[in-house]
């Protein structure tokens, strides 16, 4: 039995697998006469929706639960919640604050347990931005991928799914916001790809093929506003920062989106933005990793 946790959990073999199974719209029905139980302390746009549509793809049952409604030790602790929903479902998935809820959970699961979204890394959002990427500009291999903006759960699954891909990734990150130095040996210690860091805008998506952003304020970081406004001054990404990357260099975000602050309106609205491709292809990976969990190669 297998869990998705991180991208760091698959070898590049697996997470190449996953990506084929993506590109596949009729996957076997592993999921038939199962539920899948979908538990979301943090509201989502395209996690939900992907995920529901996912499971009922592949012929599950998903039921969606608000984070109230089981109350990670509050009302009950995680591993009794665990334990019961084992009971009722072929697979647990969880869009979490603290990621140690979903390592608990793992750590005594009978059945796999999916990571949607947690503080430490977002597994889903990475298999989408590499399944596009590698739809627009063919293999990763070789080729540099660019991150700008805060050092958060996205870039770090990003990072995991390009190195163990073969790509480079250079971070354009404000000082305070970046990646710790032993986070970057981490990563370079992952797969073929290396990764390197910056602290600008410019400098990090010189020659990348392709380049990302995220939020500079994500959720529960609400009062940190203002400050980190200031913080990232220099780091939108607009047409000028684009013109440093490779001529046919992408645009991609994981959504939502603040025009005028993490990105130019004329950018992630440009022809030169994947971002809604981007997002259809949460529920094409999401079908891809919950096949691959149930056995699927």
């Amino acid at each position: 039995m297998r869990h998705l946790l991180d991208i760091a959990d698959l070898s590049a073999d697996e997470l190449d697998a996953i990506l084929r199974l993506a590109e596949k719209p009729d996957l076997p029905n592993v999921l038939a006469g199962l539920g899948v139980a979908l538990i979301f302390e943090k509201p989502s746009n395209r996690t939900r929706q992907s995920m529901e549509i996912a499971v009922a793809q592949l012929g599950g049952h998903p039921v969606y639960t608000r984070g109230e409604e089981v109350g990670f030790d509050v009302r009950e602790t995680v591993e009794d919640i665990t334990r019961v929903m084992c009971g009722y479902h072929g697979m647990l998935a969880a869009r979490v604050f603290d990621h140690g809820v979903v390592a608990r959970m793992a750590a005594i699961s009978t059945v796999p347990v999916v990571n949607m979204l947690s503080d430490h890394s977002h597994p889903l959002q990475g298999l989408a931005d590499a399944l596009t990427m590698q739809q627009v500009h063919g293999p990763l291999a070789g080729r540099t991928v660019a991150y700008v903006g805060d050092y958060n759960n996205v870039a770090r699954s990003l990072a995991e799914a390009c190195v163990l891909l073969g790509a480079d990734v250079a971070f354009g990150c404000p000082v305070g916001y970046d990646a710790p130095d032993a986070e970057l040996r981490r990563l370079n210690d992952i797969g073929s790809g290396r990764v390197r860091q910056v602290h600008t805008a410019v400098e990090a998506v010189s020659g990348a093929i392709a380049v990302h952003t995220d939020t500079w304020t994500s959720m529960g970081q609400e009062a940190e506003k203002e400050d980190r406004k200031q913080a990232f001054e220099g780091f939108t990404v607009t047409t000028e920062i684009m013109a440093a990357a490779a001529a046919d260099a992408g645009f991609y975000h994981c959504l939502p989106a603040y025009r005028g602050f993490e990105v130019a309106a004329d950018v992630i609205d440009g022809p030169r933005s994947f971002v809604i491709q981007q997002a259809h292809n949460r529920l094409h990976a999401a079908r891809g990793a919950l096949a691959f969990l149930m056995g699927v190669r």
